[in-house]
């Protein structure tokens, strides 16, 4: 997908929708589907590197985490990683955190996971909600998180929007998802990414579309340039991002 096509992009488009709603059904679905191995997965196919990534980004927010009474929101939550990576680095502050996703059974392991782990008497919530229509008035978070599914959103401007509706005045939000690394460990990694990931990941799930859906959707998510400039135009002052592993993942960071 060029450049030019790439700014014109809407959101996530798996194979089959002819549309925002039927995107999102579809989306919903795959994750449905890979709930029961979905943190397997995650592991095996990023040879963990997937946690130190989620570290990396939640050290990053680690004066926000301090503020007393600080209110952190992990969109698209999934099996709660990001959110529970938070929470570690909180300490022995006590943030209130909540995850937020649209499928049931990916929320249904997050919570299992948080009665094995709660620390402090202060586990992340769930909520199951959409992260384009949040149940949450204005101004309410001082962080907003999400790690590799704000990409599958059906509107990324709009779910830019909603970030910055529900963060305070000089809140933030912090957005970590996979790149396309360039030059030579661009071209390996493209050959893993394309061939051998799908493979593997259809074998251990028994589900083919959502591994095939995955590098189509890195694929046609924006370029770093393009995705700040959308954060700009959704009313972040300020927005920058961080590569992560030779840029295979970074993180989109925005201040309100």
């Amino acid at each position: 997908m060029t450049e030019i096509s790439k700014s014109s992009v809407v959101g996530a488009a798996p194979q089959g929708a002819g549309d925002q709603r039927s995107a999102a059904n579809a989306v919903r679905e795959m994750f449905t589907s890979i709930a029961p191995r979905y943190d397997l997965l995650n592991h095996v196919l990023s040879f963990n590197v997937d946690r130190l990534w989620w570290r990396r980004a939640a050290r990053t927010f680690r004066q926000i985490l301090a503020r007393p009474g600080a209110r952190v929101l992990d969109l698209c939550c999934g099996t709660g990683d990001m959110a529970f990576a938070l929470r570690r680095e909180a300490g022995k502050q006590t943030p209130v955190i909540l995850g937020v996703d649209f499928s049931h059974a990916m929320l249904q392991r997050a919570r299992t996971k948080s009665e094995a782990s709660a620390q402090n008497g202060s586990a992340p919530g769930w909520i199951e909600a959409d992260a384009l229509h949040l149940p949450f008035p204005a101004e309410h978070f001082d962080l907003v998180t999400s790690a590799f599914g704000f990409r599958n959103l059906a509107d990324y401007d709009a779910g830019l929007r909603e970030i910055v509706r529900v963060l305070r005045p000089a809140g933030e939000c912090g957005v970590l998802d996979f790149g396309e690394p360039r030059g030579a460990i661009g071209s390996l990694y493209r050959i893993y990414f394309r061939q051998v990931l799908p493979r593997v990941g259809t074998l251990i799930s028994g589900v083919r579309g959502p591994y095939a859906y995955l590098p189509a959707s890195v694929e046609r998510f924006p370029q770093p340039e393009e995705m700040l400039a959308r954060m700009k135009r959704a009313g972040f002052s300020e927005a920058s991002w961080t590569p992560y592993t030779f840029g295979i993942a970074g993180l989109y960071r925005g201040k309100k």
